[in-house]
């Protein structure tokens, strides 16, 4: 464990008081001993109190549902996985020789829980204000570029709202053209919006994508597309 109580204190600037909590958040349940599950469960929940004060304090105009996604944005799994990834959790995890074998120190899953159940060994070790203070370290960046509100609802949802404003109907979504086969289609679709006399064209490898980039096109069109 040396080497990754010297990562922990050079990568974030941390000494556990019970070392046995931190081999505890990065032992995973295929490998022997008492693993991470429970403080996973209590590292989500202190991540989410965290977090959801930073993204409080950050957005003052925000409504409830903003602040959710924004949330929401920032401590989901993949986001979490990354920031493991980056941070290079990966290579100290204790994992069985199941896990080792087929790569779960790659795993999403297995990353994303790991980062929470230190947060909670952390905080267990030594209160809120500590695991707070890592959490912020860990999530600085991501803090600093949090996106607007606006910007993690998906374009269609955008252009709709964009029209309904202004009262004005719906855009209408047609299929221009779908080519190439089955594993490597290329789908063109319009994106029309009749009483504006506006009609725009995305293409990607699924309709629904294609559909997204018609309507982002429409927004920038329309003046309804943050800079």
């Amino acid at each position: 464990m040396d080497k990754a109580e010297n990562w922990l204190e050079k990568t974030l600037h941390y000494h556990f008081k019970d070392s046995r909590l931190f081999v505890q958040a990065l032992t995973h349940r295929s490998a022997n001993g008492t693993n991470n599950e429970r403080l996973e469960f209590l590292g989500d929940a202190v991540l989410d109190f965290v977090i959801s004060e930073a993204v409080f304090e950050r957005r003052p105009d925000a409504n409830e549902g903003d602040l959710s996604k924004l949330r929401a944005s920032l401590v989901k799994d993949t986001s979490l996985a990354s920031l493991a990834t980056e941070l290079g959790i990966g290579e100290h995890l204790i994992l069985g020789s199941g896990e080792r074998k087929t790569g779960g120190h790659r795993r999403e899953s297995i990353l994303a829980d790991t980062i929470e159940a230190i947060f909670a060994a952390v905080y267990l070790d030594s209160g809120i204000d500590a695991a707070a203070e890592i959490i912020g370290r860990v999530f600085e960046q991501r803090l600093e570029e949090l996106p607007h509100a606006d910007d993690l609802r998906d374009p269609k949802t955008r252009l709709q709202e964009w029209l309904q404003a202004r009262k004005l109907s719906l855009p209408g979504y047609d299929l221009v053209s779908a080519t190439g086969k089955a594993h490597q289609q290329r789908f063109v679709v319009s994106c029309t919006v009749s009483e504006l006399s506006q009609t725009t064209e995305g293409a990607s490898t699924t309709r629904r994508k294609a559909e997204q980039k018609a309507a982002r096109r429409m927004l920038k069109i329309l003046g309804g597309e943050r800079p």
